[in-house]
């Protein structure tokens, strides 16, 4: 890349940013240069000067929680077909729904005939919570660590790309920053060698992405992508040609270049003139690499995931990865697979799915409990939406499927002071409506916080002089009954 330009001026800082002459996540990189004092000073200093840093920062009341992992179901899970059994299914099945009201997400597929679940619910653990063993017989193993959730409902949105802004940003319209770039920013991180937030996206982005974009917030609270293929980060190492000592003397010449440009333009801090140690970047590029590095787990811990089976290896590696990056001091960690959208063929589909997700997810409750760290770190499982409990036929030859419900879904969290084995909310006698203890996404939003130590109605951030904030003035309270 040339810092030069045919007029023999140095490029602007944001060329030089979207360039990456180091092949550094600028990101990460902003966050250790932050932390050295190494940024540069605003031309014309506020009154009273604002900092942005990962640095570690005070709650406002004592937190139970440190960490998230949020494992991320797109599409909609079926709640009638896993959590929520609704035995008038049955009696109904092959009838027409004997209510009114049903929201169609498409209309021109839409039937009123009942759809029961052809598989098996059981009572599991001591809390006797009822689960479709057949499609979870791992999670049924650990229910006695969980709250399930089965009242979550988005008010007004029936639509996937809206339902996912509506649980990741608080609204169903775009350009909102992260529930992950809130945390950060009003948390910080307990490391200065990682990101702050993960985005780990199995196997591909999901529809609408970016779902973790810091928008209004500085980008130093944007997350960073992990990807499923190499590079797993990208711009974390340099290219080949600029290895070991080629890098080292580009940075070099950078500083030389930077030094007459201090000297053409007195008294300017530009980014690029700050640059001082290529160490700081060079401690990211370490720790990155060591925490993907999954050949460190044992074999015991891999055969707990299922990273030795093909099934389940994708999904697997995501979670061992999830918990390296949380017992790393990384603040957040949002798990992406989006494809629960099974509009045919669900029963099918859906045990596909789970086939493939089940074991893994469930092992990493268990071994963040073996090693200490659930009780510090949430883990929450679910999508945008659920499941009707009609038919959506999709035309001749079509197995039938389930259109999207936003009225009333299941999503379960365990650790960082959430109860155990504990059932919170209902829906109506047919899986359509929550109807108990309704948890809209605002609600969600703020009893997480909670317990992270933060107060949602203070919670904010001024941009272009206006108050943003994840939970909307007027919105969200905390849903007590879940908290320990």
């Amino acid at each position: 890349m040339s810092l030069v330009s045919s007029n023999s001026t140095i490029s602007s800082r944001r060329h030089f940013l979207a360039q990456g002459a180091f092949g550094i996540s600028t990101l990460g990189l902003a966050s250790l240069l932050k932390e050295e004092q190494l940024l540069a000073a605003p031309d014309k200093p506020e009154l009273e000067a604002q900092t942005y840093d990962l640095l570690p920062k005070k709650t406002d009341h004592p937190a139970r929680a440190k960490s998230m992992i949020s494992i991320f179901c797109g599409g909609g899970p079926s709640h009638l077909d896993l959590f929520d059994r609704k035995p008038i299914l049955d009696e109904y099945a092959g009838k027409r729904f004997p209510g009114d009201g049903i929201k169609y997400d498409n209309a021109g597929q839409a039937t009123s005939i009942i759809m029961p679940s052809p598989n098996t619910f059981k009572k599991c653990g001591e809390s006797g919570m009822e689960i479709n063993v057949e499609m979870l017989p791992h999670f049924a193993e650990i229910v006695d660590d969980v709250t399930l959730i089965r009242s979550m409902q988005l008010p007004n949105i029936r639509n996937h790309v809206a339902g996912m802004r509506a649980m990741t940003t608080g609204r169903g319209r775009e350009g909102w920053p992260s529930l992950g770039s809130w945390l950060t920013y009003g948390l910080g991180s307990e490391t200065q060698n990682l990101p702050a937030f993960v985005a780990i996206t199995i196997p591909k982005n999901p529809v609408g992405s970016p779902y973790w974009d810091s928008r209004q917030l500085p980008s130093i609270y944007q997350g960073t992508v992990v990807s499923k293929n190499e590079p797993r980060i990208a711009n974390l190492n340099p290219i080949t040609q600029l290895k070991g000592k080629p890098q080292g003397h580009q940075l070099d010449l950078l500083k030389e270049l930077n030094q007459i440009h201090l000297e053409r333009h007195p008294g300017e801090h530009d980014l690029s003139a700050r640059i001082a140690s290529y160490e700081l970047a060079a401690r990211m590029q370490t720790a990155a690499s060591e925490a993907l590095d999954l050949s460190k787990e044992t074999k015991s811990t891999q055969e707990l995931y299922g990273a030795d089976d093909p099934v389940t290896k994708e999904f697997a590696d995501a979670c061992i990865l999830a918990r390296r990056f949380v017992e790393r001091g990384v603040r957040f960690v949002q798990i992406w697979n989006y494809g629960w959208d099974m509009h045919e063929n669900i029963f099918e589909y859906l045990k596909r799915r789970c086939d493939a997700s089940d074991k893994p997810c469930a092992a990493l409750v268990t071994d963040l409990k073996n090693r200490g760290l659930l009780d510090s770190t949430v883990v929450q499982w679910g999508g945008e939406m659920g499941r009707l409990p009609v038919i959506q036929d999709r035309g001749a030859g079509k197995k039938p499927g389930r259109d999207h419900n936003t009225e009333g879904f299941s999503i379960w969290m365990a650790g960082g002071g959430i109860k155990e084995g504990h059932i919170y909310g209902a829906t109506d006698d047919f899986g359509h409506r929550a109807v108990e203890d309704v948890m809209t996404q605002h609600d969600f939003h703020a009893t997480l916080l909670n317990q992270f130590g933060l107060k949602h109605k203070d919670l904010h951030y001024t941009h272009n002089t206006q108050p943003v904030a994840l939970v909307e003035p007027g919105q969200g309270n905390v849903a007590t009954g879940i908290l320990k």
